[in-house]
């Protein structure tokens, strides 16, 4: 067995609600073991910094010199990942010299795979600046480089935690729900990955815009109202769904503009409706039927759309927890793997996971001293 290193793993997600941080003790292949997470939530100012950023993007080619707003949002997102590393080192009793490296996935803010453009901002050097850590960030440059979608890339990590549960057979299927949903299918040594379509992302933006609340907590607004079918249908007649796997999604790419004539409550109900209905369509895709799902990511905790999510599947749908992993950071922990596989020069994305041409490497490494 390789020397097992200290790696923290950073993510904020497409939902824009704050900062996973774990730390692990991993090889970068198939030995991963979670020791400390926590989670920081962004304050009011940090959300709206990085929504601004989210549309300012579209104003600005990829490389481009950076306005105001985005730089702002970057200085902002990393000094926030700075404070969560200490916060997390804090809470497991260690000392930087004690950790090996940083997986930073940042922010992404515009994700174009098809123009072979994706964004994520944080600034890696600062962060080993000032956490005085190495630091690994820039996960997708290189693969959508090469012409793969650059998502999902969790892929690796997930097939490394379905081999260590021997109990289930395969093949399994790990969903992450976050501002968007995508799937890991996972049979043996068959990975297979790709974005679903819309996670939580209409919803909380639809949440926000009429309640002034960041999420529809444990979906109690999407209970209260009822599906209009009719929109549905037409929302899930998208060409999106029925192309061929790799694929990925900007955050953006799904908005609630469908649903604006519908009452908060109805809104609410169709566009839950819509992610469940978005990721039982993922089986179009599978090569064999699916024998377990299990369910991470934020989205988990909304029962209303667990609930539709398990009766359109009508398979044994768990939560990750149910699997002895820790729902909320299963992506950050990924970002940890994924950042000791960086160093060791070991892929990071394959054919079936993000549609690259060869099995690749990728991220950026930024000494701290």
């Amino acid at each position: 067995m390789a020397e097992l290193l200290k790696v923290i793993g950073l993510m904020s997600g497409t939902s824009l609600d704050g900062i996973d941080a774990a730390l692990v003790e991993t090889d970068g292949l198939d030995v991963a073991m979670s020791k400390a997470a926590l989670g920081v939530s962004y304050d009011l100012e940090t959300r709206k910094t990085l929504r601004a950023a989210l549309d300012e993007a579209r104003n600005f080619a990829e490389g481009a010199a950076m306005s105001y707003p985005i730089r702002d949002a970057e200085r902002r997102l990393t000094e926030a990942h700075a404070d969560a590393v200490t916060l997390l080192l804090r809470k497991a009793g260690l000392s930087p010299r004690d950790i090996s490296l940083i997986g930073f996935h940042g922010q992404t803010i515009l994700h174009r795979p098809e123009q072979r453009r994706t964004w994520q901002i944080g600034d890696g050097a600062l962060l080993a600046r000032l956490t005085g850590i190495d630091v690994v960030n820039d996960f997708r440059s290189a693969d959508v480089r090469a012409g793969g979608q650059g998502a999902p890339l969790a892929s690796l990590y997930h097939a490394a935690l379905v081999r260590q549960k021997r109990d289930m057979s395969p093949p399994v299927i790990i969903v992450n729900i976050g501002g968007v949903a995508n799937v890991t299918y996972v049979d043996g040594d068959t990975i297979l990955s790709f974005d679903t379509g819309p996670g939580n992302a209409p919803i909380d933006d639809w949440v926000q815009r009429h309640t002034g609340k960041p999420i529809d907590e444990a979906g109690a607004l999407a209970r209260s109202g009822s599906v209009d079918h009719q929109i549905l249908s037409r929302m899930l007649d998208d060409a999106f769904f029925v192309r061929r796997p790799p694929k990925s999604l900007d955050r953006m790419d799904f908005g609630f503009a469908s649903v604006a004539g519908l009452s908060a409550a109805d809104g609410a109900a169709t566009l839950t409706a819509f992610t469940a209905a978005a990721i039982a369509r993922a089986r179009e895709h599978f090569p064999r039927p699916a024998a377990t799902w299990i369910v991470c990511g934020g989205g988990r905790h909304n029962r209303t759309l667990m609930e539709q999510l398990r009766r359109r599947l009508a398979d044994p749908v768990l939560v990750a927890e149910d699997a002895g992993w820790s729902g909320d950071f299963v992506e950050a922990e990924a970002f940890a793997y994924l950042a000791a596989r960086s160093l060791k020069g070991l892929p990071l994305s394959l054919p079936t996971t993000t549609g690259v041409p060869h099995a690749a490497s990728g991220g950026t490494l930024h000494c701290a001293k």
